[in-house]
């Protein structure tokens, strides 16, 4: 076998089914041997989306997406995917071609140091020394990406290596060792546990805060076998959604920041205190507040305003079973009364906003109904949402309720615009059953557009909705466009016909102005099965201050403390 066919048939022994990436000299070898082997490869426009789609992937599977990209300026565009893939700890494999052995330090095509470029955002980061190191550095490289905290790591593939001939040798031996094993898993510290347990006995208000660790983990049958048997309230992070269905009573989300502010112990289970969460600081949460932290990693207990002692090493399912016989009988305290008049009423706004069908457009009344639409004619498909965009994604949220784990998949833990397409791309070729529908804000949308044509050439059908207010965040007040004054750095072009983009690629457009158009196109795009993009027109804003939530309650925080 020549280089090529070993990378191949140590991915197939490994059990890789898909790669995303880009081809270029040296690596189209190496994409043709593993299509020879039966591996499936998207191929997309930028390394960047194709990075994108491998980091899902490896958090929808369970087991490292690959990534295959050239080198240089390949390996630099994809480390968008790897530091997205490390920081929202999903498994990825970034292999990548490099100039030939004998030619490095000399200037050669597209010469990068690339292994010392991705060891700050890798678990780990290698390159052979000879082909017959091939198979040994692939397993490490795959196995390290999802053994313990997932993450990122790196193969490095020089050109001489890929195309080296006579390796037979190397087949008949080291590959057929090459496995794909489950990940190891841990319990509890059974002392732990029972601190634990004591604690939320004692407590007045537990609260659950369910993460897209406990997603990826799959550890939904046992949480919600946890909460069912104890009524305790819970609260999902944006990708936790699902874990345990939105529609299930003790869902906090409606009443989060009530919620975060009167629980007295909370319960991390695959998630961590950072941003999202508020670092568990006052005045979000109680001075007070005891966090029992339950995390596959041991650095991260004891994190900000988290109590190290209180945290849990393990598995999440494993964890929550082991709380779950200890607290065998117990149940939570009722939900206070102002707590639930409070999510009462939060709901009922909502329900206002969602019935909102005036023309332009609003985020609640288009989300409402394409919810709405898509249940009535799909209701038998899992459907899975992509949203990013700073609105589009806060809003569709708060609207889209999900009863399965895995089926929202946003811009998470980075906060990383340009996710979108490539996410969407990632989850149809998972689960080609799926109905995938990406909610993308304007801004968003224009990261990752020209991948509508990757999805039409390797036939994935989606829906793809674009938020059109014509700009960043809010977007402009319209009269800023013909009143002689430059324009804001938050503007697009106003009412940009994404919609005529998406024919030209391969896929049907729709534009839309008003409700009723917006059910007419979201049933002929559900039921088209085709790559479909919706262009809908939504109000601008009015040059609205900029600032998230969490930016706000930072000020108030620091100017307490002055």
């Amino acid at each position: 076998m020549n280089g090529s066919q070993v990378i191949a048939e140590s991915l197939v022994q490994l059990g890789v089914e898909h790669i995303f990436g880009i081809v270029g000299i040296p690596v189209i070898e190496v994409a043709d041997a593993c299509i020879a082997r039966g591996i499936k490869f998207i191929g997309f426009r930028n390394e960047q989306s194709a990075s994108y789609a491998a980091s899902i992937y490896g958090y929808l599977s369970g087991k490292p997406g690959v990534c295959l990209t050239v080198g240089g300026p390949g390996v630099l565009h994809a480390l968008a995917g790897v530091g997205n893939a490390q920081s929202n700890c999903f498994p990825l494999l970034l292999l990548a071609g490099s100039v030939d052995v004998h030619n490095t330090h000399k200037g050669g095509f597209q010469e990068l140091d690339q292994v010392a470029a991705v060891t700050e955002y890798t678990k780990f980061a290698a390159r052979p020394s000879s082909t017959d190191a091939l198979p040994f550095l692939l397993e490490k490289a795959y196995r390290t990406a999802y053994f313990g905290r997932p993450g990122a790591t790196y193969v490095d593939l020089p050109a001489n290596i890929i195309q080296s001939k006579d390796n037979d040798q190397v087949s008949f031996g080291v590959l057929q060792r090459l496995r794909n094993v489950p990940a190891p898993r841990s319990a509890g510290d059974p002392a732990k546990i029972a601190e634990a347990a004591a604690l939320i006995r004692a407590s007045k208000f537990p609260l659950l805060v369910i993460g897209k660790g406990a997603a990826y983990a799959k550890a939904e049958p046992t949480i919600r076998r946890f909460q069912e048997s104890t009524n305790i309230q819970f609260l999902p992070t944006p990708m936790g959604k699902g874990v345990i269905s939105d529609s299930n009573p003790g869902n906090m989300s409606a009443c989060r920041s009530q919620a975060l502010k009167n629980a007295d112990v909370v319960i991390l289970v695959g998630t961590r205190l950072n941003w999202i969460l508020h670092y568990g600081d006052a005045p979000k949460y109680s001075e007070n507040t005891k966090f029992i932290h339950i995390d596959v990693c041991a650095e991260e207990l004891g994190n900000n305003a988290g109590q190290a002692e209180l945290g849990i090493l393990g598995d999440a399912s494993l964890v929550i079973g082991q709380l779950e016989d200890v607290l065998k009988g117990w149940k939570s305290p009722a939900l206070a009364p102002e707590i639930a008049a409070k999510r009462e009423k939060n709901v009922q706004n909502a329900t206002k906003k969602e019935a909102d069908h005036s023309v332009p457009l609003k985020y609640f009344g288009v989300f409402a109904s394409i919810q709405k639409t898509i249940a009535e004619i799909a209701k038998d498909r899992k459907l899975v949402i992509v949203s990013e965009g700073a609105n589009t994604m806060d809003n569709s949220r708060s609207v889209f309720g999900h009863v399965e784990p895995r089926t929202r998949l946003d811009a998470g833990t980075n906060a990383t615009m340009g996710v979108g397409l490539g996410y969407a791309i990632a989850a149809k070729a998972y689960d080609p059953k799926s109905l995938v529908v990406a909610v993308e804000g304007d801004s968003a949308f224009g990261f990752s557009a020209i991948e509508v044509e990757t999805a039409v050439r390797d036939n994935l059908p989606m829906v793809i909705y674009v938020m059109n207010n014509s700009g960043i965040y809010h977007g402009v007040d319209p009269a800023r466009y013909t009143d002689g004054q430059p324009l804001p750095s938050t503007a697009l072009s106003l009412d940009t016909r994404y919609d005529v983009l998406a024919e030209s690629l391969g896929a049907k457009g729709y534009f839309v102005k008003n409700i009723e158009e917006l059910e007419v196109a979201t049933k002929s795009a559900v039921q088209s099965n085709r790559v479909c993009v919706i262009n809908v027109i939504i109000e601008s804003g009015k040059d609205q201050k900029l600032e998230f939530g969490w930016m706000a309650s930072e000020k108030k925080k620091e100017k307490s403390k002055l």
